[in-house]
């Protein structure tokens, strides 16, 4: 999909800081088109042969659209669209006095100059379908009389604001609810969905003809706001209600004429996000628990285990200890994190850590490597594949060394939608006829158990290519 910035790149050559001027006035010109009831369109200007070219389009929610085709990346001769071709030229708003019937249905356009470093970059024409026009309302009118104060204020690169990003999933629109102030904070204008708004945050008083001092739950920094030309996004919470606040102060040449608000009530939204922040702390606070608890029963073994007279016991019980640590791991890790994913590479970090130093002989010291990364892992995934790690370290450390120390490297990759393990060692390698189906080794049966059944994946065991030590391979099957 070609983005706006290549489309501006390819056609007007526009330096990066242009295409970003662009791309900031495409993120907030749905306000304009809803207050003017038109499609818009963007187009820059090929500055050798003058062609022009849609980059971008945006259709109202307000009325019916001009166009039911997509646009984007079509090319016009200069003739074909004057007053684009003339606000290019003249940087100036030029207005059609006549609509335009060449699509069979009478078009009224406005082309704005987008400027930028003394520079015509972009024009946005404003394209209303004046078959839909019928004896306009107050809400009619004054939506009209904001879209042209933002129109000016385009042509003169005063909005955007820079810096204002607002919360753009949550951001009100035009028909959610809106205010017209004056300079002073007057309300001249509000519509019947902000005068709900304001009703539910408990002002019964009628708004119209009011000074927000004199309502507002949150008067002055609206007013600071307005009076220094600032956007402004705020919420106001009330009787169990909470209404997000967009403020856009309208300027002319950096005086302020006066301010439009836009409101949102967000209530519902606010109790289900507590809602899911709640859900998640209980959820990680679960985790804690566990990993606490696995930790107070992993030292009742290593406890027991010291006490035990039977060196086969004492080594079984160490055995549990560590199985029960490498289940711990993932749960710690859960309990830092919301989104019950895991940074496997840092559980494996600390699993080859953790072997490194429990199990490795001093006189025969084993080095271990890292290598490779696996991403986030969802939990159900993690949890076993930290057992299948553990047990594949656990083996190689015991068996792959038997006179002299070596290396183990542990390797992660991701392939599409598969994840692929493997640990290899340079010790005394495989047995002639040895065989996973035929091996009595209790962590290689459990690695392949979980592998195969809680995995879906498969698990290798085969000597290395080198020659030298062997390679344990599981393939892993990621949910999409």
């Amino acid at each position: 999909m070609t983005t706006v910035r290549q489309l501006v790149e390819e056609h007007a050559g526009l330096p990066d800081a242009a295409a970003e001027t662009l791309q900031a006035i495409i993120a907030d010109w749905q306000i304009l088109a809803d207050l003017s009831f038109s499609d818009l369109l963007m187009f820059c200007r090929d500055p050798e042969d003058g062609k022009l070219m849609v980059v971008a389009q945006l259709r109202p929610y307000t009325a019916q659209t001009v166009y039911t085709d997509d646009l984007v990346g079509e090319v016009y001769d200069a003739e074909s669209r004057p007053s684009v071709t003339r606000a290019f030229l003249e940087n100036r708003i030029v207005r059609d006095g006549d609509p335009d019937w060449s699509s069979g249905t009478p078009v009224r356009e406005e082309a704005i100059p987008i400027p930028f470093d003394g520079e015509v970059v972009a024009v946005v024409a404003r394209e209303g379908n004046l078959a839909t026009l019928r004896t306009p309302s107050q809400l009619e009118l004054t939506y009209y009389q904001t879209a042209n104060d933002l129109s000016l204020m385009l042509a003169e690169g005063a909005f955007p604001f820079p810096g204002d990003e607002p919360e753009r999933e949550l951001a009100p629109r035009v028909g959610d609810g809106l205010v017209r102030l004056d300079a002073s904070g007057l309300v001249i204008f509000a519509s019947p969905n902000a005068v709900s708004a304001y009703r539910r945050l408990g002002v019964r008083d009628n708004v119209v003809g009011s000074n927000l001092g004199d309502f507002d739950l949150d008067n002055q920094a609206v007013l600071e706001a307005l009076a220094d030309g600032e956007p402004l996004e705020s919420e106001v919470e009330a009787r169990g209600t909470v209404v997000l606040r967009r403020l856009i102060p309208l300027t002319r040449q950096h005086h302020v004429l006066g301010g439009l608000m836009l409101l949102r009530e967000v209530t519902d939204l606010r109790r289900h996000e507590r809602m899911l922040l709640f859900k998640d702390a209980t959820i990680r606070e679960i985790h804690h628990r566990v990993k606490n608890n696995l930790q107070t029963v992993a030292s009742l073994l290593r406890l027991q285990s010291r006490r035990m007279t039977s060196e086969e016991g004492a080594e079984a019980l160490s055995e549990s200890v560590r199985r029960i640590s490498s289940i711990a791991l993932v749960h710690e890790t859960l309990s830092q994190d919301s989104r019950q994913r895991v940074s496997f590479d840092k559980v494996a970090q600390r699993l080859v850590d953790m072997v490194a130093v429990g199990l490795t002989d001093p006189t025969k010291p084993v080095e271990m490597e890292l290598k490779g990364s696996a991403g986030e892992l969802p939990a159900e995934v993690a949890t076993p594949l930290a057992l299948v790690l553990s047990e594949l370290l656990q083996n190689a450390v015991e068996h792959a060394f038997v006179a002299e120390g070596g290396t183990v490297t542990v390797t992660l990759e991701r392939r599409d939608q598969k994840l692929r393990l493997e640990v290899h060692d340079d010790g005394v390698g495989l047995d002639e006829g040895w065989s996973l189906e035929g091996q009595a080794n209790l962590g290689l049966r459990i690695a392949a158990t979980l592998v195969e059944s809680e995995l879906g994946g498969t698990l290798e065991v085969y000597p290395s290519e080198s020659g030298v030590g062997t390679t344990c391979e599981a393939m892993l099957p990621l949910p999409r």
